[in-house]
């Protein structure tokens, strides 16, 4: 549904977006991170049209980027991080003007607007002027705007700014639902929201697409070793000097409190020491009330490889 190949831009002599490739799916929900001035936004809009690339080629629902845009447009919703609108329209006057533009047919603008309105919690407001909106409602606006005229894509810049917890929550499990029916490529910086309803996701850091995969590859990725959390009773030197001991183990830390050592224990790859830290505890008469595996999560993964990215 969406592909881009060697896409580069330029603004002056700043190169925002360097030689990046990638696809995605139809049907699929893309999570498309990287830190500020990474290029996210740049590519968003050279995919919706807003942006020419100096090279490189793209192609969205088919139709080419750069010779088809207006083909383009009529098949995409875009969702900008920040959407413009008239401040002195109404509601569903602003969403009737953009349905309109969008050429969404005259006999169906009116079902459109009362379901947009629906999927976007918008019925409380949709004859109050847009003007007297808070940011979020705002960005519920500018959501409905992307909806009306049921794209095949959905490009959602940072759709989340400005929502509280419960309209984010909300917003997370509208942008689920609506994978059912449309391709939808996100672009946020709240990397729970990305690992919870992205089936794969990209990072770009200073132009360059740093790494691709989905939220358990790339949390797969996040070190070289595993790490393993132990609570046991014992005297805190001799537990960890005893643990430190055992094959596979590259690294004990240890906190002691009220007689309990809390290990923070890194392992060679592929390491399991599980049954050795329980036997070692048993053998040793030691108390062992926890010992489990350290999940990594997205956000790990994006601050080490970013990292890393700035160091190169």
């Amino acid at each position: 549904m969406i592909e881009v190949r060697n896409l580069t831009k330029w603004f002056g002599p700043v190169l925002a977006v360097k030689d990046i490739s990638f696809d995605v799916a139809e049907g699929q929900i893309v999570g498309f991170l990287g830190p500020n001035g990474a290029g996210k936004s740049t590519t968003l809009r050279i995919l919706t049209g807003y942006h020419a690339a100096n090279s490189g080629s793209a192609r969205v629902a088919g139709f080419d980027v750069f010779t088809e845009s207006m083909k383009v447009r009529q098949h995409i919703g875009y969702l900008p991080e920040s959407t413009p609108m008239y401040p002195e329209m109404r509601v569903r006057e602003f969403l009737k003007f953009r349905a309109k533009l969008k050429g969404v047919p005259r006999a169906e603008i009116a079902k459109r607007i009362e379901y947009v309105s629906g999927e976007c919690w918008l019925e409380e407001f949709i004859d109050r002027p847009i003007g007297q909106l808070s940011k979020g409602m705002k960005q519920r606006v500018g959501l409905a705007d992307a909806l009306i005229n049921d794209p095949k894509v959905l490009f959602l810049d940072e759709p989340t700014i400005g929502l509280d917890p419960t309209q984010i929550r909300q917003t997370r499990n509208l942008i689920s639902k609506l994978g059912e029916r449309h391709t939808v490529m996100l672009s946020s910086h709240i990397l729970s929201e990305v690992e919870a309803i992205c089936s794969d996701v990209i990072i770009i850091a200073r132009g360059e697409v740093v790494a691709k995969g989905s939220p358990s590859e790339l949390r797969a990725k996040i070190s070289e070793s595993s790490r393993l959390i132990s609570e046991i009773k014992g005297a805190d030197g001799e537990v960890a000097a005893a643990v430190k001991g055992l094959a596979g183990v590259r690294r004990v830390e240890s906190q002691s409190t009220d007689g309990w050592c809390r290990l923070s224990i890194d392992t060679a790859p592929g390491s399991d020491i599980r049954p050795l830290v329980a036997k070692l505890a048993a053998d040793k008469g030691w108390e062992l009330r926890e010992i489990r595996h350290e999940v990594a999560s997205l956000e790990d993964f994006f601050i080490k490889i970013v990292a890393e990215q700035s160091r190169a």
